[in-house]
């Protein structure tokens, strides 16, 4: 899944628009957003409300092309997985659909496109298939195969992409840039109350970190390849950073000062997003990135330029 918005025609688009008008299908879309993948007991639970309910609310906002669903095995037979689409909708009444697709650029870049790095052990690379090189050894990090990277770990340091800058291209003005990613502590084997504190820089300004609660291996990741090891770790959180003319924002809540002013947008031909811990975090409690084929979310690091 990756972070993106919906522009809706509320005359072509009705059977959205309809989808959207139930406060239990916009409260199972704001749940899928916040709390990530559940399967339809899990929401049942979680909004205090029938199964059954939960089921035919889920069908609408699926036939609707809000949510996407599929089937893993479970305990018992075999369960829906749930995972929200979007996660802006707008309906516009101006007929801008086509042009405000024009407005928004996004790059997707596979995280083994690193162009700078400096990790410390514990830390790896792997592909859908095998593990990469060596475990523990920085070097690796330098193997061409980490192009084929869908997992990467460290316990310190950062890894930095060069993304291409639109806006230089164009020649128009930036209002804001958002980068999201699926990440999580990172600790020997797994442990879920592992602190650490993931920043991030954009062009070497630091725009805030996000606290990760742990390094998640409690179950396989809904994506994570069968050979993967289940004590390594199975997912992340999808955390989106924003940074607008006010500040930098992390899913909605205010974390920086760093405005998008202060990036130098408009004088480079790249964007240069490192990411990774501070020398001087509180928590360091390492990093993993999960890419396409790991995880909970089958995305790489996404950047969205909005002019």
């Amino acid at each position: 899944m990756e972070t993106k918005l919906l522009t809706v025609d509320p005359v072509k688009d009705a059977e959205i628009v309809q989808a959207l008008g139930s406060v239990t299908r916009i409260e199972i879309l704001n749940l899928l957003r916040t709390a990530g993948p559940l399967n339809v007991n899990d929401i049942a639970a979680r909004m205090k409300i029938p199964q059954s309910t939960a089921a035919t609310n889920i069908k609408s906002l699926e036939k609707a092309g809000l949510i996407e669903t599929h089937t893993m095995k479970a305990a018992k037979g075999n369960q829906k997985i749930c995972s929200s689409v979007y996660g802006e909708i707008l309906i516009r009444f101006d007929n801008r659909s086509t042009s405000l697709s024009q407005d928004i650029v996004t790059v997707s870049m596979p995280i083994g496109l690193f162009t700078e790095f400096e990790v410390g052990p514990p830390c790896g690379l792997c592909s859908v298939n095998n593990v990469i090189g060596m475990l523990d050894v920085q070097e690796v990090f330098l193997d061409p195969q980490r192009m084929q990277a869908a997992l990467l770990w460290f316990t310190r340091g950062y890894v930095e992409y060069k993304f291409p800058n639109n806006a230089k291209v164009s020649g128009r003005p930036i209002r804001k840039v958002e980068f999201s990613a699926e990440l999580s502590s990172e600790t020997p084997a797994t442990n879920a109350n592992w602190p650490s504190d993931i920043s991030i820089w954009v062009n070497g300004a630091k725009a805030g970190h996000w606290t990760s609660p742990g390094d998640f291996g409690d179950r396989r990741g809904m994506y994570s390849p069968s050979w993967w090891k289940l004590s390594g770790s199975q997912y992340g959180k999808l955390k989106t950073w924003t940074i607008d003319h006010q500040g930098t924002w992390i899913d909605g809540g205010m974390v920086s000062t760093q405005t998008i002013a202060s990036l130098g947008l408009q004088d480079h031909h790249s964007i240069r997003f490192r990411i990774g811990i501070d020398e001087r975090a509180g928590n360091p409690g390492g990093l993993n990135i999960f890419g396409k084929g790991f995880g909970d979310f089958d995305q790489d690091i996404v950047m969205s330029l909005f002019f």
